[in-house]
Order: C-alpha cells, then sequence, then structure tokens
C-alpha cells in the first residue's frame, strides 16, 4: 500500500474537484480536502482495500461536508429536492471515480503489447464479443479470448506492482 503522501499526492485533484462540486465553493472545498487527508491518515489503518483510495477519500470527503454543514445549519430539513440532488452527486461520485479508474488502465494498458493492448481496447471500449474480435483481427474466437484473459492477468500484475 502506498503511504499518506503519495497518496496524497495521487488523488488531492480528484478529492478537491468533488467537493468543489459538491459545494461550489473553492475555499470550502480547499478546506475540506486537507481535513479528508488528515481523516484517512487517521485511519489508514482502517482501510480494508474493499474499494478503491479514491471511493474511500470521496466517501470521507462526503462525510465531512455532511458534517460541516449540519455544524452550520445550511439545512435544516432535506426536502425530495435535495434528496434527488445529492443522488446526482453521488452519480457525479461514480463517473469521476469511474473516469480516474479509466485512466489508471490505460496507463497500464501500454505496457502490454500491440495485439493484447488492441483485444482489451476493444473488449472494453468497443464492447464486442470474442467471435467479433477474433473476425476484425483475422484470428479465431478462442485465440481473442485466451489473449484476453492472458492480458487481463498483466494487468492485474502490473496493479499489483504499482
Amino acid at each position: 500500500m502506498q503511504n499518506i503522501e503519495e497518496i496524497y499526492h495521487e488523488y488531492f485533484n480528484t478529492v478537491y474537484k468533488y467537493l468543489v462540486y459538491l459545494t461550489h465553493n473553492n475555499h470550502l472545498a480547499e478546506e475540506l480536502t486537507q481535513e479528508t487527508f488528515c481523516k484517512a491518515l487517521e485511519n489508514l489503518h482502517t482501510f480494508k482495500g474493499n474499494s478503491k483510495i479514491s471511493v474511500w477519500l470521496c466517501q470521507i470527503a462526503k462525510n465531512l461536508l455532511i458534517n460541516e454543514q449540519k455544524k452550520n445549519k445550511r439545512f435544516s430539513t432535506t426536502t425530495e429536492e435535495e434528496l434527488v440532488k445529492i443522488q446526482d452527486k453521488e452519480q457525479i461520485e461514480d463517473s469521476i471515480i469511474l473516469k480516474e479508474e479509466k485512466v489508471q488502465l490505460y496507463k497500464r494498458m501500454q505496457k502490454l503489447d500491440n495485439l493484447s493492448k488492441e483485444v482489451v481496447h476493444l473488449r472494453i471500449t468497443g464492447e464486442l464479443s470474442f467471435k467479433e474480435i477474433g473476425a476484425i483481427l483475422g484470428k479465431t474466437e478462442t485465440w481473442s479470448r485466451v489473449t484476453f484473459y492472458r492480458a487481463k492477468k498483466k494487468l492485474e500484475e502490473v496493479d499489483d506492482h504499482e
């Protein structure tokens, strides 16, 4: 696992942008981002690895924001409209995290050979079947399936070593 300094440098912008979106306030977002990493440092031993670190950090940030709102009594009651906004913001959080995961995947894919890269790209981005991938590359469905499986294993190894 990375140390907190590496985590901070890697995920600061993600957490900050997420909080700016939620708060529409750069100053508050910056304060809460700092608090998020302080809280993460205090509770790093509780991180079980069941989710991505970015998901864990964004959850901490969201909880800090909720606590801040309660403390300042900005919301006395939650209306149905506010609940819809919260759900929309959670979808945005998922979208930000998904985008970050895609970037990390594409970085790891650069370590694959060209054919493996193309198979993974066609499978994930193009959502093509192994039969379709084989036809495009002039190979068999089995070849496509085996190549994808091996590339996936290599990507997992790259992820474990980072």
